[in-house]
């Protein structure tokens, strides 16, 4: 496995096609990164679809209906725009044109996404496992999609 630096800022991702291991941002997006591991330790991400996904651009996720309309009972959180880059590897919220509806949806970039910096809130990178993320199966919507099995905060896993 990676070498976790920050197990309290890193997430521990097991997918249908491997392990992808995430290094939070908390400097970046501190409101979202801390729902996101509030959310993981809840294990409210476990068994969820990845339910967009769209080559050379990116795959969706966090919507416990599927379809892309759904989220978590918890709030919607204000946007936390930033001059993070979105790149290979980048994970930010996704949204409804209202910038502060971030619930519980993220992506994970497969390449460059220029258009999205500054637009969407970015709370983290993949470290270790876009191998896995590659072979997500495409889609939108997605049939028979890949899921997240677990997602954990790298300090709770033994």
């Amino acid at each position: 496995m990676a070498d976790i630096k920050d197990p309290e800022n890193t997430i521990v991702m097991e997918t249908t096609k491997g392990k992808v291991v995430i290094q939070l941002l908390p400097d970046v997006a501190p409101g979202h990164v801390a729902r996101i591991k509030e959310l993981a330790r809840e294990e409210f991400y476990d068994g969820i679809v990845f339910h967009r996904v769209i080559d050379g651009f990116m795959a969706q996720t966090g919507d416990p209906t599927g379809t892309g309309m759904g989220g978590s009972d918890k709030p919607d959180l204000k946007a936390e725009f930033s001059n993070t880059v979105h790149e290979r590897g980048t994970c930010s919220m996704a949204r409804s044109q209202n910038p502060n509806s971030a619930n519980s949806q993220f992506f994970i970039c497969f390449d460059k996404a220029p258009w999205l910096d500054r637009q969407y809130s970015a709370w983290g990178q993949v470290i270790e496992g876009m191998d896995a993320i590659d072979q997500i199966k495409r889609g939108e919507p997605v049939s028979n999609p890949d899921s997240i099995v677990s997602m954990r905060v790298a300090a709770d896993v033994a």
